[in-house]
């Protein structure tokens, strides 16, 4: 079994760097017979190794772009391997000669790998400037550990701040997506705390630890779970609106990039029709308000009288 793991990856490494390879070379290489190589090959491929035959005097080449460098392990991969000397031990009188160097080259690899990843993921996090809330002294950024846990596939340990309850929960969280939205960072992943998918301010969270633990995303869509979101405040209605926009600010609206697709109508006039569906009304609502007269709501009717009702407010502020 030891010889056959050994074997086993020094026919993945004559695939990858001798494309086209034949069995009688390989049975040379590796010290077997052909016949020994073709029972090798089909366990490979019931482990989803996709070396396959191509045909007559071809020989052997890896199928799509599969490839063993990088080794692009995952942390339960690398720790799993990692545990293979250990668990020979009690053979170790056994194992061919070249065992302990053919695994420190494919350890070193791994690491390197490692570190070289850490620094990419170090270097963007240090680029992106996130904001500080104005409650709170500028402190540290949790950027780093939590798009390192959404690449490796690890669950975080956090204390969050809840602005709805005003107050601070432990809580598991799945990374699964980073989200950028108006000027700030978003996480949406599993909430163990509450079963179902969230959506975390990263600038709320007071502590984060990367846990040893993993995840599966399933099936989860994003698109999916942010369909007809405005920004990032989502709700369960469909709410369609029509507004009319007037001036300067049809030049600007067609110059925002938006996380929806409207259908935008341009008028003979100069104005342009924007129609749009939503889940929930507030973020559109208060996009709008920049806009000012410029921005007319057409439909739903409803919100012409919440408009109303909004700026009848101001009005009465500043009248005292």
């Amino acid at each position: 079994m030891k010889e056959q793991l050994i074997r086993f990856m020094r026919i993945i490494n004559l695939v990858q760097s001798r494309p086209g390879i034949l069995a009688k070379e390989l049975a040379q290489r590796c010290e077997t017979t052909e016949r020994t190589i073709y029972r090798d090959l089909e366990a490979l491929s019931a482990m989803n190794i996709p070396i396959s035959n191509m045909g007559h005097g071809k020989g052997y080449s890896f199928i799509s772009n599969f490839s063993m460098y990088p080794l692009d392990w995952t942390e339960q991969e690398a720790l799993a391997f990692s545990l293979l000397p250990s668990m020979l031990e009690p053979v170790s009188s056994l194992i061919p000669a070249g065992f302990d160097s053919a695994y420190e080259k494919v350890m070193g690899t791994h690491n390197r790998e490692k570190k070289q990843r850490t620094d990419i993921v170090q270097h963007v996090a240090d680029i992106i400037q996130l904001g500080t809330p104005a409650y709170r002294e500028e402190g540290q950024s949790f950027l780093f550990d939590i798009i390192q846990a959404a690449l490796s596939g690890q669950t975080i340990h956090t204390v969050y701040y809840s602005q709805y309850r005003d107050a601070e929960t432990e809580r598991l969280i799945d990374p699964y997506y980073l989200v950028p939205r108006d000027y700030r960072f978003y996480v949406i992943g599993f909430c163990h705390k509450a079963q179902d998918i969230r959506t975390f301010r990263i600038s709320r969270f007071k502590q984060v630890e990367v846990l040893d633990r993993t995840f599966d995303k399933g099936d989860f869509n994003l698109k999916q779970y942010m369909k007809n979101t405005w920004s990032i405040e989502r709700g369960n209605e469909s709410i369609r609106f029509k507004v009319l926009f007037r001036g300067d600010a049809v030049r600007y609206v067609k110059e925002e990039e938006m996380f929806l697709k409207p259908r935008m109508t341009q008028r003979k006039d100069g104005s342009l029709l924007f129609e749009v569906t939503v889940n929930h009304d507030r973020e559109l609502l208060n996009w709008l308000s920049q806009y000012g007269p410029d921005a007319e709501i057409i439909e739903p009717k409803h919100y012409r009288d919440v408009m109303r009702e909004r700026l009848e407010r101001w009005k009465r502020v500043y009248e005292t």
